[in-house]
């Protein structure tokens, strides 16, 4: 016996494991597939879920007209640097530029994130809204596709320049609030999206608020810069495109007749359906 025990080899002495057949492991094996396919309604199929919106992606830059004039030399600005920092030195007087040439440029490059393109564009912005007058209402109409094309880019950083410019663009001359007012459409959607991104930092200190750079407060801003400068003419129209925003983000949308009555209700009470013809 200890010999026959001895010359067992040792995997006589296992206890036999059971093994899974294979045609049941194939059949435990989930396939993942897209949803409204044939393959979705096979067994053993898991459809996948719809990819994000991505209302909040960043989306890329493309080259701009700012970029392309400022490394020609078409610019009569150069970077001069001071003791409270880096500024415009201008070498022709700022009031007599042709504004319906250079505005439109310096607008185009709000969309710039590299220095020096970044920093020239925003502040020759403000200097020349600061200085403008009277030249800057005719230059409006010009200026609505670099805006709206700076905030489609959806960086949080150009969204909060871009925003900043707009409140010093509405108190720049007279009547500058109420040009803007038919051009609501181009801008309010992307401030519609981000309107609720505040920085939730609990009972810590937020400094984004002392520099400006909250998105969410900076949008409050804004829509009361519109609302106290953009004339009798705009609070309805502000609340009915923030209202019709809200309700496609929440998958219903009123009826079209009866925004339509609110609409042309309102505008031939205010005598401006010559913006919507």
């Amino acid at each position: 016996m200890v010999a026959e025990k001895e010359g067992m080899s040792p995997r006589q002495g296992r206890p036999p494991q059971l093994q899974e057949p294979l045609r049941q492991a194939k059949r435990t094996k989930k396939q993942v597939g897209d949803g409204f396919t044939i393959k979705a309604m096979m067994k053993n199929t898991v459809v996948k879920g719809p990819p994000a919106a991505g209302a909040f992606k960043e989306r890329p830059t493309k080259p701009t007209a700012f970029r392309k004039f400022y490394e020609r030399g078409d610019f009569p600005i150069a970077l001069e640097h001071d003791t409270r920092g880096n500024k415009i030195a201008w070498k022709v007087e700022i009031e007599k530029l042709d504004y319906h040439h250079y505005l439109p440029l310096f607008f185009d490059g709000l969309c710039e994130m590299q220095f020096p393109y970044e920093f020239f564009a925003r502040q020759g912005i403000h200097d020349m809204l600061e200085h403008g007058g009277n030249k800057i209402l005719p230059v409006i109409p010009q200026l609505i596709i670099p805006i709206k094309n700076a905030l489609n880019l959806r960086n949080r950083q150009v969204i909060c320049i871009t925003l900043k410019v707009l409140q010093h663009l509405v108190v720049s001359a007279d009547m500058v609030g109420e040009a803007l007012v038919p051009y609501y459409r181009q801008v309010l959607p992307i401030l519609n999206i981000f309107k609720n991104k505040n920085v939730n930092s609990g009972d810590g200190i937020d400094y984004s608020q002392q520099k400006r750079e909250n998105i969410g407060d900076l949008i409050q801003e804004t829509l009361e810069a519109f609302e106290r400068y953009g004339g009798g003419n705009h609070i309805t129209l502000t609340k009915i495109e923030l209202m019709s925003k809200r309700q496609k983000a929440r998958g219903w949308t009123a009826p079209l007749h009866h925004s339509v009555d609110m609409i042309n209700t309102y505008y031939a009470k205010s005598c401006c359906t010559r913006w919507f013809q």
